[in-house]
């Protein structure tokens, strides 16, 4: 089956801001008097936006609502001065991006960082091509894998949820992809592992994002 649409998660699939994100986080944490933690702590930190951020990373027993949101509120400053620091696009994405725009393929951004920020670093970031649409957690856009602001996009773009492929990096955007009906397509090279993504309904892993073009186009990944 071909594929007529393509929708993107951002942080670790796209682009590669953990080292960003946890040394601002990290930053807010030493502010505050809390132990800091390995960068590689965060894969399992990040996705959930960034209240969920501050939770993971505080302490057990500090996530008090008013801690909590003070350490939401400094990192939100935090990493709004140093967001693109370390970040970069993944290898191979810009070929991939490249290719959907040569077959007119329509694609799209749906993160669960805010939705300033997933602006922002879209701005930073992927200003050479064309999206449908660039969305974060906001008011109006639930936080996946609430598939509200999947199947809206998919609206926008005047797609049927079916033939849209759904490319993402966590448990939370397979179960995005799947509560939308979606193809769930894992990337590996992102934040969690194989077992995540199968557990929450990969229909398929890729290595690279080469891979992707050759599903989009039905030639693997069935």
């Amino acid at each position: 089956m071909r594929y007529d649409g393509v929708i993107f998660d951002m942080d670790g699939t796209l682009l590669d801001t953990l080292d960003d994100l946890a040394n601002s986080m990290n930053s807010v944490l030493a502010r505050f008097g809390y132990p800091v933690h390995p960068v590689e702590s965060y894969r399992y930190f990040v996705g959930e936006g960034m209240e969920m951020l501050a939770r993971k990373a505080l302490p057990k027993g500090c996530d008090f609502e008013e801690t909590v949101s003070q350490c939401v509120a400094a990192m939100n400053k935090e990493y709004h001065m140093r967001c693109s620091e370390c970040t970069k696009l993944y290898d191979g994405i810009s070929q991939l991006l490249d290719r959907l725009e040569e077959y007119k393929i329509p694609k799209a951004v749906l993160s669960n960082k805010p939705d300033a920020f997933t602006k922002i670093m879209a701005g930073v970031f992927l200003s050479e091509w064309t999206f449908t649409e660039v969305r974060g957690e906001g008011p109006s856009t639930p936080r996946k894998p609430n598939p509200a602001a999947a199947l809206d996009i998919a609206s926008g773009m005047g797609i049927h949820p079916g033939n849209i492929l759904y490319l993402g990096d966590t448990g939370i955007d397979m179960q995005t992809a799947n509560r939308s009906g979606m193809y769930a397509v894992g990337a590996l090279w992102g934040f969690r592992n194989a077992e995540e993504l199968k557990l929450n309904g990969a229909r398929t892993l890729v290595q690279s994002p080469g891979e992707v073009i050759s599903i989009v186009n039905g030639q693997a990944g069935h």
